[in-house]
Parts: structure tokens; sequence; C-alpha cells
């Protein structure tokens, strides 16, 4: 049945709330095992719908939904023990310190054996840099700290799947850094990881696949490299005569010329045509050069020609 190598597959899967609001609407979602997958969209896009529907914790209004190979959300008892989740925060006690949250996390899963639990939650703190701060009440615990928290709750036991929506929420670029590092860590030793967000910078930086969702609709998905490179990216003039530099481009056979400000891009010309010659006509064409050269597609680029529309690039 479907991809044996794809650790989640969704086939038409919708969701549809009481009012008649479509939030997923006929999901065809594959997840290669082994993958770290980028599920992006605004906020509002139907992520966190999807992501509730794997877990088993909504059902489908239609569709169907397979994680590692069993169907959601009968199979939750099976496949939930071998997926670690971290959806819309994590729930702490507030009285209880970091530590004791996790214990408390552990003892509550059948499958821990509690004669290793200490040592398992040690390790789980240190995964996420907390080991010096697992002391203190969570409740103390400023919004980036209490992420890494619920993360370490989530890599408890080693896990096939990890399922994170909004994983660097509220943390400096410091604690991204160190988030990004540990799921290529993770995904390196084995594990698959779902992550979800509406920052394209981060899936960018640390995903290998990705799908973009937008009003409930999947857009796109498919290699982070491939979705980059059907967009060919653009060439940036930056010079104080950009009047010159368009006109100049223009009579080269540059497409696309537009000018804003001292910068000045047009369309990437074809491989037969030397960057370094263009660069040369310019500057003897009177063109004071300040920089020059082919700017790579970003993601952002890829997905506002594949959407047709702009991205909500800071959330």
């Amino acid at each position: 049945m479907g991809n044996s190598q794809a650790v989640i597959e969704t086939r038409g899967l919708s969701k549809r709330y009481r009012g008649g609001q479509l939030a997923v609407d006929g999901l065809d979602l594959t997840v290669p095992s082994g993958s770290i997958f980028g599920f992006l969209g605004p906020n509002g896009s139907g992520k966190t719908t999807t992501i509730r529907m794997l877990m088993g914790l909504i059902e489908p209004t239609s569709g169907t939904a397979r994680v590692l190979g069993s169907p959601m959300p009968r199979a939750g008892r099976t496949v939930l023990p071998q997926v670690g989740a971290l959806i819309e925060g994590p729930a702490l006690y507030g009285f209880l310190s970091g530590r004791d949250n996790l214990v408390r996390y552990d003892s509550a899963d059948p499958t821990a054996d509690p004669r290793t639990r200490a040592s398992r939650v040690a390790h789980a703190l240190d995964r996420v840099g907390l080991a010096a701060a697992s002391g203190k009440k969570a409740r103390a615990y400023s919004l980036g700290m209490k992420q890494r928290l619920g993360l370490a709750a989530a890599l408890l036991q080693p896990r096939k799947l990890l399922v994170l929506d909004e994983p660097t929420n509220g943390l400096d670029p410091q604690g991204m850094r160190e988030i990004r590092a540990l799921v290529r860590e993770l995904a390196a030793d084995g594990t698959t990881v779902f992550l979800s967000s509406h920052l394209l910078d981060e899936i960018e930086q640390v995903c290998t696949h990705a799908a973009v969702m937008t009003r409930g609709r999947l857009v796109v998905q498919g290699e982070v490299a491939e979705l980059s490179a059907g967009n060919r990216g653009r060439l940036a003039v930056t010079t104080p005569d950009p009047a010159d530099a368009a006109r100049l481009l223009k009579e080269r056979g540059i497409a696309d010329v537009t000018v804003d400000g001292d910068r000045v891009t047009g369309e990437v010309p074809p491989d037969d045509v030397e960057l370094a010659e263009l660069n040369a006509a310019l500057v003897h064409g009177g063109v004071r050069v300040r920089a020059f050269g082919v700017e790579r597609a970003s993601l952002e680029d890829a997905f506002v020609a594949l959407t047709g529309e702009g991205f909500d690039v800071a959330g």
C-alpha cells in the first residue's frame, strides 16, 4: 500500500470544522524516510490542523493518513510510542523544575524503563542545552527555554519520527542555531524530522524536502534544492548610475530589467553571455559599478513564482 519509504503519507486528507470552514482541503503529502521535511505556510494555512490529524488528536473529515506505514488515528497505540512530538508549544508543570517535568513525562510512558530514567532525562536535558537550568522551576523559564524543554521531552526515547510544530518560536538567534544543529544531528542518526514553520529562512537552512500549504491546500512539495533550482536567480548591479546601467543592460539583451534605488536587477543572461564582459561593458559605458553578480534564487523567490503570491516571511 502506497510508498514503503514514506514515513508520512496522506491521500485526500481534509478537515472541515463546524460552520463549514475547510481548514485542510484534499491533502496528498509524502514525507520520505530519513528526510528533514519542512512543512511551510503562513499562520492559518492549515499546518497545525494537519499535524493534529497525523498525530490522531483530531479525526479527519475525509481522506486517509498513514504514519510509519500504519493508518492514523486507528493505529495510534502502536505508532505514537515511536513518534516524538512538540505541537503548539509544550505543556509544562510550572511548579516543577525542568528535570522533574521530564521525569513526569518519562514515567507516563509505559515503554520507559524506570531504572534508566535518570540517565535518560539527563541526556535529553544535555542535548537541548538545559543541563545547567534543569533545577529551575519551569514557570521561571523563558519562552525559548520552554521550547527546549518540550523538545527534550520529545527526545526522551529514540524516535523514528520527530514532529515539531514551530520549534524555534520565541528563541533568540543563538537558540535557533542550536535547535537547527540538533535537528541535523537527529536526522544524521536516522530520525525523520517533520518540521512546520512559517519562516522560509529556517526551512531553507535545515530541510532536505519541503511542502507549502496556503489556505488549506498543498501548493507544491519536493526537494528543497529542486524547488529553488526552478528559479535561476537575478543578475544584480549596485551603482550610483542606475538609469544608465538599466539602459546598457537592455541594449545587451537582458530581459526584465528593474530599477530600485541604486540597485538594477534583470534576468540572468543565457550561458553563452560572459558575465565579466557584461560588467566590462557597463564600466566602459561610464557606469560606476559598486557591486555586480548573480543572486542565487531563494526558496522565497521559488514560492512566489510557484504560488503567484508573496509570502509572509517574518510571520
